[in-house]
């Protein structure tokens, strides 16, 4: 049996969209080391049998001593756990487990879940990343990635050709994530379940609530996930005024959305594919999101939801408007839909299965 490191830069990064492989590794005879740092998932990981070994990662920023030492570091795990075999995630766990990766002559399978807003809006930052992807990923067994834009990005930029293959985002487990029964209430509740960022489109989510809360007063509209600062004001003025609900990170998603009549997701940043439209979809939610790579894949326009302009509210507010005047039947045919085209391409276990071949060409 082989010894498998995982490299991510947040526990959840495991737990919520990788459990299912880490269950089939360890079900397998499989040791797991994890490498992460030390988040409330990793006692959960742990009890399944998981080894940890904490690691400290700046999540943003590129300060290069920092960086070198971050080499430095995965070098040092690597000479002691000594894997067969390192999964890495994100762009950071990514770019230095590969170069530490190469210089201990350590198997490597990579997983692109974006590439980030600096890197698509070109530039300096655009040009080192290319570089470093260049290096790193020289001796990589495969890269993966979760649409194929971000994977015409790498065949354009001449990375690692010859090792891409394309996942269906990170999946979602559709026994997890069953049909919940769509609520028929008089009030019709939206969420929107994301990381409160600007790029995430928080913005005119919240523009459209104000404007929708005052026309239509039957209309609830749900924020969850971890705020940035930017934000903390913003939310407690619209929630003190009852604008919207602020519930903070959401621990079960499947538990909220048993209440949500649709998924409000008007993100326009470079997302590998969106684990919130899977998941929502999953459980027979419409959906309401941007024609973007990473949604575009989940979304058909007038069948599961509908598609906005990328940071338009006016558009936003035309297609809740229109999701408003449908009828309870048609709300349900459109979550059903989703469903279907979830079970149809996105189930997490055709990811699992990919990984399990990775470890079976070693």
């Amino acid at each position: 049996m082989s010894k498998v490191l995982f490299l991510v830069n947040h526990d959840v990064v495991i737990y919520n969209f990788r459990l299912e492989l880490v269950e089939c590794l360890l079900a397998d005879g499989h040791q797991v080391v994890i490498s992460s740092p030390y988040g409330e998932r990793i006692e959960d990981l742990k009890a399944l049998g998981c080894e940890y070994r904490e690691i400290d990662i700046a999540r943003h920023g590129m300060n290069p001593i920092k960086e070198l030492k971050l080499i430095s570091e995965y070098k040092k795990l690597l000479d002691q756990v000594k894997p067969d075999i390192v999964f890495s995630y994100t762009i950071k766990p990514n770019i230095y487990g590969s170069i530490a990766c190469r210089s201990r002559k350590v198997p490597c399978v990579t997983n692109i879940t974006g590439l980030g807003t600096a890197v698509e809006n070109g530039g300096l930052v655009q040009k080192i990343t290319v570089l470093l992807y260049k290096y790193a990923f020289t001796k990589v067994q495969r890269v993966f990635f979760q649409n194929t834009e971000n994977m015409q990005f790498f065949v354009d930029h001449k990375i690692a050709l010859g090792k891409h293959d394309l996942l269906p985002g990170s999946g979602v487990n559709l026994q997890r994530f069953e049909v919940l029964e769509y609520p028929e209430t008089d009030t019709v509740e939206f969420a929107f379940i994301s990381r409160i960022m600007k790029e995430k489109g928080i913005d005119q989510y919240l523009e459209a609530a104000e404007f929708i809360r005052s026309k239509y007063p039957n209309t609830v509209f749900h924020v969850c996930g971890f705020c940035e600062d930017a934000y903390e004001d913003k939310l407690k003025e619209l929630t003190d005024k009852g604008i919207i609900n602020y519930h903070g990170m959401v621990r079960d998603i499947k538990a909220f959305l048993k209440g949500i009549h649709c998924t409000i997701h008007p993100t326009y940043y470079p997302e590998g594919l969106s684990n919130v439209l899977l998941e929502s979809s999953a459980c027979a939610r419409p959906i309401i999101t941007t024609d973007r790579s990473g949604c575009r894949e989940v979304i058909d326009d007038g069948v599961n939801g509908y598609v906005v302009k990328q940071q338009d509210c006016q558009d936003l507010i035309e297609k809740i408007e229109k999701f408003l005047k449908l009828s309870v039947y048609e709300r349900k045919v459109m979550g059903l839909a989703g469903r279907a085209k979830v079970e149809r391409a996105f189930d997490r276990q055709i990811v699992v299965e990919k990984y399990i071949r990775e470890i079976d060409n070693l």
